[in-house]
């Protein structure tokens, strides 16, 4: 077991976390942030670090795993505590022992470690993800069936079948075109739900779409070797030779237990803010995909607006005297100082 004494602990180490790291820092804060994953970059580096992002402010696009390296190197001038690899569970609220009515809490993780903070700002995105499971052919996972293409090296010259219609289905499908042998992608239904801009672009790829169909069977040996495809309605089914499939058909997802921290949510998976992105419970924070409120966008750009929010909010609650607005960047300052909790 070891023990961290932070001014504030960030839940969450995505790009909205990352951020929020470094915006700790421009508050004179000690920050720590825990994540799941064993790795910074949530989402984006588990499932898509070589896909190209089109909305971050000033960048024309830029690849998710090179997005992430800088947040993280921005993030470092926080000189931040990261718990990787583990995941926040109990939460215990305590007074300060001088009685000046502050309040404290304690956060025990999945490792045992134990995080003693002033405030919490979670940016827990949708939370831990696991993929929905293709019903024909989990057999061949591992053999050439995947749910996520971290790397898309690994498919070049091969047949690639991906199953699904969100942006995930097509951002994959577009990034293996430039190396597979050739693309096929099965959806469902006859409309996409991915953005209808991504869609034109496949449409004008040499991405082959089979829609109303599905994959009802995949067939080889050691390795996968063909995907069968039944169209909805009829008894027509296609043998689609290929060496891989990638399942991109969504996530379950689970805040775990944060549900269990006496804040409210919505939908059992979002957290409710209000505009100082502050939760139901004094002291914890929000900010990114897993908040909710009226008229809320989930896109990064929003998230770090958010993040920013939540953690000059949270240093208000950590020293009431501090100011709200911490200054422009550009501003010339005197080094911050640390918050007293």
């Amino acid at each position: 077991m070891t023990a961290h004494d932070l001014d504030i602990l960030i839940v969450g180490a995505g790009p909205v976390g990352l951020y929020g790291v470094y915006y700790a820092g421009v508050r004179g804060l000690k920050v720590g942030v825990i994540d799941s994953l064993s790795e910074v970059g949530g989402q984006v580096s588990a499932l898509y670090p070589e896909k190209q992002i089109f909305d971050i402010a000033g960048y024309p696009q830029v690849k998710g795993r090179d997005l992430v390296t800088a947040l993280a190197t921005q993030a470092a001038q926080a000189d931040p505590v990261y718990l990787l690899g583990q995941e926040a569970q109990e939460l215990v609220e305590h007074d300060v022992a001088d009685g000046d009515g502050a309040r404290r809490f304690t956060v025990t993780t999945s490792a045992g470690d134990v995080v003693h903070c002033g405030a919490i700002v979670l940016t827990a995105g949708i939370g831990t993800f696991t993929p929905r499971k293709l019903p024909a052919g989990e057999e061949y996972l591992g053999r050439g069936l995947e749910y996520f293409v971290p790397d898309p090296l690994p498919y070049a010259g091969s047949d690639v079948v991906v199953v699904g219609g969100g942006d995930s289905a097509l951002d994959w499908a577009l990034m293996l075109e430039e190396h597979a042998r050739s693309v096929t992608v099965v959806h469902r239904r006859k409309v996409f739900r991915a953005h209808a801009a991504t869609v034109a672009q496949v449409e004008a790829s040499t991405v082959r779409m089979i829609t109303d169909a599905e994959v009802v069977s995949l067939e080889g040996g050691d390795r996968l070797a063909k995907a069968h495809v039944k169209s909805k309605g009829t008894d027509d089914e296609e043998v689609v030779p290929c060496g891989n499939v990638v399942a991109a058909l969504g996530f379950l997802a689970n805040i775990g237990p944060l549900r269990e921290w006496g804040i409210e949510l919505r939908d059992n998976r979002h957290i409710v803010v209000d505009s100082a992105m502050r939760t139901t419970r004094p002291g914890i924070f929000a900010g990114g995909d897993i908040t909710e409120y009226e008229g809320k966008v989930r896109l990064i750009a929003v998230g770090f607006g958010e993040v920013a929010t939540a953690v000059n909010n949270a240093a208000v609650h950590l020293d009431p005297d501090a100011q709200l607005f911490p200054g422009h960047s550009t501003d010339e300052q005197p080094a911050p100082q640390p918050a007293t909790a």
